[in-house]
């Protein structure tokens, strides 16, 4: 095993206990969310950690394009965990995810991403699933926060894009938000799933126009992820 990998390993265990403590007291006491307060401080922060330590720096494009001053949903690729600490770490604003409940159930870093708010959903159960994207509606249209979304549900097992799920598509609608699509590179290269090697590599982040929403009805939402899933491709090919 590299020093690399041994130091991203101590990096990622010390740095993610003391930011999720972070955010479990700021829950505790009832700490409001508000852009740069502790809750930004634990997402950000770990996550620039988590991405000095394994030696991957984000070299961002397009960035100009996102829409500022209102919430949004954005929908990116997912193959590996640099994913979430490459979005969380650069992307602006406050950003909170829609992530599987298996996170919310790590010791800690369950309740500080609940306290964070970040929202669990449960793939395996229809209704819940619905529920934790109405969740995420209201988030957004509070103006709390901007979401973020993994349409393929799961991380893909060889880097290429798996088939987009509808129900993301049915939470930007019902938020009346553009969708901003975003492709993270080479992160399936540093680290896959099931991997634990580290190979360290710059990741790419390009950023695309965003796709609007207003007017959509829920029976738009195919059509519109047709459309996000095309605008992920035409990205996915300028990274290569």
């Amino acid at each position: 095993m590299s020093v690399r990998t041994i130091w991203y390993y101590v990096v990622l265990v010390v740095s993610t206990v003391i930011h999720a403590a972070g955010a479990v007291v700021g829950g505790i006491l009832r700490v409001k969310n508000r852009v740069g307060g502790i809750y930004d401080w634990a997402n950000v922060d770990w996550s620039r950690d988590v991405l000095k330590a394994a030696g991957t720096p984000v070299l961002a494009d397009g960035l100009e394009r996102i829409p500022r001053g209102q919430p949004l949903m954005y929908a990116s690729n997912h193959s590996s965990m640099f994913d979430i600490w490459t979005l969380l770490a650069t992307l602006p604003g406050s950003v909170r995810m829609v992530a599987k409940q298996e996170l919310f159930k790590i010791p800690l870093l369950g309740g500080a991403m609940r306290a964070a708010g970040h929202i669990p959903i449960d793939r395996a159960a229809r209704k819940k699933a619905f529920e934790a994207y109405d969740k995420a509606a209201k988030t957004i249209r509070e103006g709390i926060s901007s979401i973020l979304v993994f349409p393929e549900g799961t991380r893909s097992r060889t880097g290429e894009l798996l088939p987009f799920k509808n129900a993301p598509f049915g939470l930007a609608i019902a938020a009346q938000v553009p969708i901003v699509p975003v492709y993270v590179h080479h992160t399936f290269e540093i680290l896959p799933k099931g991997a634990w090697r580290l190979r360290s590599r710059p990741i790419r982040l390009l950023v695309g126009e965003p796709i609007p929403t207003a007017g959509l009805q829920p029976g738009d939402r195919e059509r519109l992820r047709d459309e996000v899933r095309a605008a992920m491709v035409a990205l996915q090919s300028k990274a290569r």
